[in-house]
């Protein structure tokens, strides 16, 4: 369940083990003789690879990681349990973890110091592997963790967390916001608290969130209960599921093969409910990706009619997502979804012909930052500001499709005003022939026009959405 910063490269601040470790330098530097030793060494040189590449190749962690198991078929589930773990544990606590202190330069202090990392995320994330824990505190020469109290919340895990780091290295700083880049705190709410609860959920990773199609949650949970995976409902929407946060093969879930099951964050579940489509309406996906929304849109359709005659088309830039996108839909057995890619700048689709238009525009991401931590330090600050322009231009256009009294929708993944709430008020300055509606935020009760889903609200991924209806 996915660039490189500048900061994460060349700030003083960055981890010397990053650039400065080869692995002929960690079996010099180290005399492993147990198995443990020799499999946390195996381990830590993966990592160190891993790690390293991300940040150096700009791609996302998960597609570095998956191209690696899929080229080292060898590992087994413990190991990949071990590296996938331990990797993007590496980038979520790394704002932190590049605070510690380095006593000097020298080639023995960069390697302890790459394996204090390793140990210290361990301890932070709760990590089991304990004899590999142990072996990489004993390279890094580093004493046991300070004692981890019982944690009531999130913000006393935090607080916890925080306190161990400032015991081990005495004198050091660890300031909450150091887990998230300094250029991203500019593009925030500065309100201290909400800041501190972002932090919070940052620190922590969120459940699997699945959508139901045509399965009541009862049936749903008994089924995939038989599968020995244990769900629970939301409180906010009746098809949500939230399916924990272990690992799971999608591919052997009953459910899922049946298409009745679709991996989906609760927070992108927000859009097509605020879209809430009829069942008898016309709606166009703008920029539908493999078509999520579209299977939500279709979805909500036949929840209130099972003969709905409404129908969707998704477009996209991209023929794979598309082609995706059908297999998904044939799987579901909805056959009132089709497909129309974007081929040049004129529209794909006849121009104010539809009941609904979404565009879920490209953004920077910044929502699904507790799901993807490596984007934390991939990105600088040009992903949210090189962004605006293209998502006012997609806008614009999309808007053509909009029927005299239909809806219009705006939505991204990002928790950025730039990208979100300016980017509206820029497309309304100039269509006055477009209004916002006021919203009921689901999940904060709160009456909005500009709807903001903050990933601590209800244990999800960031959102924003907007929507606004075409003057008759």
């Amino acid at each position: 369940m996915g660039d490189s910063t500048t900061s994460a490269t060349t700030s003083s601040k960055a981890p010397l083990a990053v650039a400065s470790i080869s692995s002929e330098q960690l079996h010099q530097a180290l005399n492993a003789q147990s198995g443990a030793e020799k499999r946390a060494l195996s381990y830590s040189l993966t990592i160190h690879q891993l790690f390293c590449q991300t940040l150096q190749s700009k791609l996302p962690g998960d597609r570095i990681l998956a191209d690696y198991f899929r080229a080292h078929k060898k590992h087994g589930s413990k190991d990949r349990r071990v590296i996938r773990e331990s990797l993007f544990g590496l980038f979520r606590w790394h704002g932190w973890l590049r605070l510690i202190p380095q006593k000097n330069a020298s080639q023995q202090a960069i390697t302890q110091q790459w394996f204090a990392q390793l140990a210290l995320t361990a301890s932070l994330e709760s990590h089991p592997w304990q004899d590999i824990v142990s072996a990489w505190r004993g390279f890094a020469c580093l004493g046991e963790p300070a004692i981890i109290a019982h944690a009531d919340s999130d913000s006393d895990a935090l607080k916890i967390k925080q306190a161990m780091l400032e015991a081990a290295f005495p004198g050091q700083g660890f300031p909450l916001t150091a887990l998230a880049p300094d250029w991203f705190w500019a593009h925030f709410d500065q309100d201290s608290d909400k800041q501190k609860h972002l932090v919070e959920s940052l620190s922590t990773r969120p459940p699997i969130w699945g959508r139901l199609q045509g399965i009541s949650l009862a049936k749903a949970q008994a089924k995939l209960a038989k599968q020995e995976i244990h769900t629970s409902g939301s409180d906010y929407f009746a098809d949500a599921i939230n399916l924990g946060h272990k690992s799971i093969n999608l591919n052997a879930v009953t459910l899922y093969g049946e298409g009745k099951l679709e991996i989906q964050d609760l927070g992108s579940q927000v859009i097509g409910n605020i879209c809430a489509p009829k069942a008898d309406e016309s709606w166009w996906d703008a920029c539908s990706g493999a078509g999520g929304k579209s299977l939500q849109l279709r979805s909500l359709m036949l929840r209130q009619d099972k003969q709905a005659s409404g129908s969707v088309v998704a477009s996209d830039i991209r023929r794979k997502p598309l082609e995706e996108l059908a297999k998904r839909a044939k799987r579901a057995g909805f056959s009132q979804i089709s497909t129309q890619p974007w081929q040049s700048d004129a529209l794909p689709v006849p121009a104010q012909a539809f009941d609904g238009v979404l565009v879920d525009a490209p953004c920077s991401c910044t929502g699904t930052w507790r799901r993807n931590p490596d984007m934390r330090w991939l990105d600088d600050a040009s992903a949210i500001t090189d962004k605006a322009s293209l998502q006012l231009d997609i806008l614009s256009r999309a808007c053509e499709a909009v029927r005299p009294g239909g809806v219009l929708i705006y939505a991204t993944c990002s928790i950025s005003p730039v990208e979100n709430q300016e980017v509206v008020e820029a497309f309304l300055a100039k269509r006055p022939d477009f209004s916002l509606q006021t919203l009921t935020h689901p999940f904060t009760h709160e009456a909005t026009q500009m709807l903001t889903v903050l990933p601590y609200q209800a244990d999800s991924d960031g959102m924003f959405v907007a929507k606004m209806v075409r003057q008759v």
